[in-house]
């Protein structure tokens, strides 16, 4: 019946606001007729990796055809968890990575449990195509770079947002329009808004 589905993941202390440009894509993804999944992780507040990754692998099971999966921040690095955890099978088609968060980061108590330290980044096969990296050049949750960090040891291909922050609605990333065109065409390069 579905010829693709998609995943949209949020980050910490997130509950999926409307003025969010990850909520907006899920209803621009709807009026264009498509399936999506868009889960309030559990407790968004105090996340446990393990709560997160078994979360977002039963969304992945109601999923049909080409499956797309969309993380913003910490759910970046769970995706790098799950990936790590499935080995060479790819949980999803095609993956985009905003603004996950550096080393740094985690020294946060509140997410130190997600830290990826210990994952070997250069093996984790993360979708079956090219994995999709987009990041600025000035996020505060990742000041080594998301592009040297993730993007080189992943092979992603990488949009580098300048002056984007963390891609959040403080950050003027209400509706993201090239967001909506990557989801509908992976060739599309994502673009500040």
């Amino acid at each position: 019946m579905w010829n693709r589905s998609f995943l949209i993941l949020h980050g910490v202390e997130n509950r999926r606001p409307a003025e969010h440009w990850q909520y907006d894509l899920a209803q621009q993804l709807r009026e264009h007729r498509e399936q999506v999944f868009y889960p309030q992780l559990p407790d968004p507040d105090r996340p446990a990796l393990a709560a997160w990754t078994e979360a977002i692998e039963a969304e992945l099971d109601m999923m049909r055809g080409e499956r797309i999966v969309v993380c913003h921040s910490l759910a970046c690095v769970a995706w790098l968890h799950l990936a790590a955890n499935r080995g060479d099978i790819p949980a999803a088609d095609r993956v985009l990575l905003v603004s996950p968060p550096g080393p740094a980061a985690f020294s946060w108590d509140v997410i130190a449990g997600f830290t990826p330290a210990s994952l070997d980044l250069t093996g984790l096969k993360l979708a079956v195509a090219t994995p999709r990296l987009a990041c600025s050049d000035n996020d505060p949750y990742c000041p080594e770079g998301a592009a040297e960090v993730f993007g080189l040891p992943l092979g992603c291909d990488v949009d580098l947002l300048v002056g984007a922050g963390h891609v959040t609605v403080s950050d003027g990333y209400g509706p993201w329009p090239s967001v909506l065109d990557w989801c509908l065409d992976p060739t599309t390069r994502l673009a500040v808004n």
